[in-house]
């Protein structure tokens, strides 16, 4: 077979295959994922992939077929054993003795639980009866922008016929179900020998008797129609009738989309708050900055699964991308009206459309927000989904793309939209996901972040469902910190917090990153231990930048963007209880940490009205673990106390009233219950010490 495909990317490692030789499961796996490897082939979550083995029954020994199918909710890029199904195929066929019609899909899906051969199967999904209605060992269903674009196209069938011939059959539009899969066996009964199907604005079903067979016959049949499509683009000189708009520059665009992600963030968390993703790639500037916008975008999208991650249309900004975005206020009216406008013609869209037992309506916010000349925004419940939206959404526009050259495109019918969207199954599936944690829908920046305390509280808020902008001065320790996250969780920002274009370059990070700032952690620190006549004005300088001036420019640019938002917002300061105790040798620390605790108090006093809280977090003696106890705080420390290095840490613990070592996390859980508990609290000062008497604030 040709290996080489200009459209698609050829992954198949034989080594690789040859040591799963003996396991088709394995290897049908091995082939899920390096499909799902390449979003042109199938974007995240979408399609589903199958393969059928002969297995004994472990009731009667005899040999039965198996077909192994990625279970509901998975993702083929990603599918290991946990997320496929396996059932018996011949009770899957025999399903159709007992199907009564369109009106009996949803119980059809409760009657595949028994058809279950292996007990640890993932849910079936609704896709599982197209596969086992096949006699093929091997299948993929998939999403290749390219086919879609063809599904899509009107005169779909007279294209299919024109790109493969009488190789390919042709099924038209149909909800997911059984009977599709019935629609799909009725066409390969009268179109034998074909080497797949495409589904009408929806995808591609491709087989083969190996998994190599079937990986390469999914690949041939999507490089044929890709390069069908990019020939009809280079006749027609030019896509989506032309550039209407020229984009900013690169570094233009970046700024602008930082002005104005807040305030589309806070419109989009109307009813949620909502974490955000940006793109400006060439494939959305060409659709974006084009003429046919105007008449694509209300359309909406064609795949099942690319309306309901993006919503039924996305929503287009009637902005200049010129326009001055400094003064929020003013560019929040006039971007409120089309917030309005969106919501009202989805409430419209979910009236002409809904039955009797429908879902109630879900937030009419868009997911997908254009600004020509500047590129695409995304929102969502949390960062994997924004993005993924995004992607998805990205996908639709090749679709686009690709059905305009060929004929014209076609997006699904309005109330064929509205029943996948609100169908029954589909809301059972959200009802199953699992509830949210504390923290998700929130971002937080972290200063000092890259170890000690405040590594410690970017881990506590990150496993507590936020997202994280990690900050520090030290470029390797922040990068060695950013490799203990997972992908979309966190993203990192050097950032020195005595320097204010630092800080504000650190919050476009984060704006960037996750659309805004929710909540706002000054860690960043360090101790110096002196007496009076040997504190030198660096010294004194240098604690007073650090501490104080750092805190006030983070809590000064990070409340103008929590005031674009809307949503309030949480900003918790690491002092000391050595802002509250006096002691020997700690002029220059115990008074910026003092300074420290009060301008918490001030800006409490100030912020409220915005529902922004502010409070503080004292720790004391957090040896083990803090980066502060490396050096000479540590000896300094020791001196005061007359002991050694080496006897601080039970010295501290000994002095405190519950003889307790303090550690990082102790400060991470303090700050957690103050953005993530107590909800009603401003102005405070939580001491995390183990209870030192001297200290207590009242």
């Amino acid at each position: 077979m040709d290996k080489t495909f200009k459209y698609v990317n050829y992954l198949w490692d034989e080594k690789k295959a040859a040591d799963l030789a003996n396991d088709e499961v394995a290897l049908f796996l091995y082939r899920s994922n390096i499909l799902g490897a390449d979003l042109r082939i199938t974007n995240y979550g979408g399609g589903n992939t199958s393969c059928k083995t002969i297995e004994a029954d472990p009731l009667t020994n005899e040999d039965v077929e198996v077909m192994w199918i990625k279970g509901s909710g998975g993702d083929i890029g990603t599918l290991t054993r946990a997320g496929i199904a396996g059932l018996y195929t011949e009770r899957l066929r025999n399903l159709k003795n007992v199907y009564k019609g369109l009106h009996d899909e949803d119980r059809m899906v409760g009657l595949f639980n028994h058809c279950i051969y292996d007990l640890d199967s993932r849910a079936p999904s609704i896709d599982t009866p197209l596969h086992g209605l096949l006699p093929f060992k091997h299948i993929d269903h998939l999403h290749p922008d390219a086919l879609i674009a063809v599904a899509a196209a009107e005169d779909s069938e007279k294209i299919t016929k024109e790109i493969w011939g009488d190789t390919m059959g042709w099924v038209p539009w149909q909800r997911p179900g059984f009977d599709l899969g019935l629609q799909l066996e009725k066409c390969l009964l009268e179109n034998p020998g074909i080497r797949g199907i495409v589904l009408g604005s929806h995808g591609l079903f491709t087989w083969g008797d190996t998994s190599y067979e079937c990986y390469m016959n999914s690949l041939e049949v999507i490089e044929m129609a890709s390069a069908y499509i990019e020939k009809k683009i280079k006749a027609n000189g030019q896509v989506f009738g032309g550039k209407k708009v020229s984009s900013l520059a690169p570094a233009q665009r970046i700024e602008k989309a930082a002005q104005i992600m807040p305030l589309l963030r806070g419109l989009c968390s109307s009813e949620k708050p909502m974490i955000g993703h940006f793109t400006d790639s060439e494939t959305v500037l060409e659709y974006i900055n084009s003429y046919d916008l105007i008449k694509l975008a209300p359309m909406g999208t064609s795949c099942p699964d690319h309306f309901l991650r993006t919503k039924i249309q996305p929503l287009v900004l009637e902005l200049d991308k010129s326009e001055d975005l400094s003064d929020a206020d003013t560019v929040l009216k006039k971007l409120e009206p089309a917030f309005l406008q969106y919501r009202k013609e989805y409430a419209d869209y979910y009236e002409s459309c809904k039955h009797d037992n429908s879902p109630a309506i879900r937030d009419p916010n868009p997911v997908i927000i254009i600004f020509p000349g500047i590129g695409m925004f995304s929102f969502a419940k949390n960062k994997q989904t924004a993005r993924v939206a995004s992607e998805f959404y990205v996908n639709a526009i090749n679709v686009m793309r690709g059905a305009e050259a060929i004929t014209e495109y076609t997006s699904l019918p309005r109330q064929e939209a509205f029943d996948i969207e609100y169908w029954l199954l589909e809301e059972a599936k959200l009802q199953r996901m699992p509830a949210e944690q504390p923290l998700s829908r929130k971002v937080a920046v972290v200063t000092g972040a890259a170890g000690g305390i405040g590594k410690a509280i970017a881990d506590k808020l990150v496993a507590e469902g936020a997202n994280v902008l990690l900050t520090d001065i030290s470029e390797n320790a922040l990068n060695d910190a950013l490799k203990t996250y997972k992908a979309d969780q966190v993203a990192g920002a050097i950032c020195d917090v005595t320097k204010e274009e630092s800080i504000v370059k650190a919050y476009a990070e984060a704006v960037m990153n996750f659309g805004g700032v929710d909540i706002v952690i000054h860690s960043a620190g360090l101790a110096i231990s002196k007496s009076l006549e040997d504190t030198t004005l660096a010294d004194w300088n240098l604690l007073q930048d650090v501490l104080v001036k750092g805190q006030f420019l983070m809590a000064q640019h990070g409340v103008s963007i929590m005031k674009k938002q809307g949503l309030g917002g949480n900003i918790v300061n690491i002092a000391s209880k050595n802002g509250l105790v006096s002691g020997p040798n700690n002029v220059g620390y115990g008074t910026a940490k003092a300074a420290q605790q009060h301008m918490s108090r001030l800006l409490a006093a100030e912020l409220a009205d915005a529902k922004i809280r502010v409070n503080t977090v004292n720790p004391d003696g957090v040896i083990i673990g803090s980066k502060i106890w490396e050096g000479e705080w540590a000896e300094g420390r020791a001196k005061a106390y007359g002991i050694s290095v080496e006897e601080l840490p039970a010295h501290y613990a000994k002095r405190n009233l519950l003889n307790e070592i303090i550690y990082p996390d102790d400060i991470a859980n303090g700050v957690f219950a103050l953005v993530a508990i107590l909800d009603k609290s401003t102005g405070n000062i939580i001491n995390v010490d183990g209870g030192m008497a001297n200290a207590f604030v009242r």
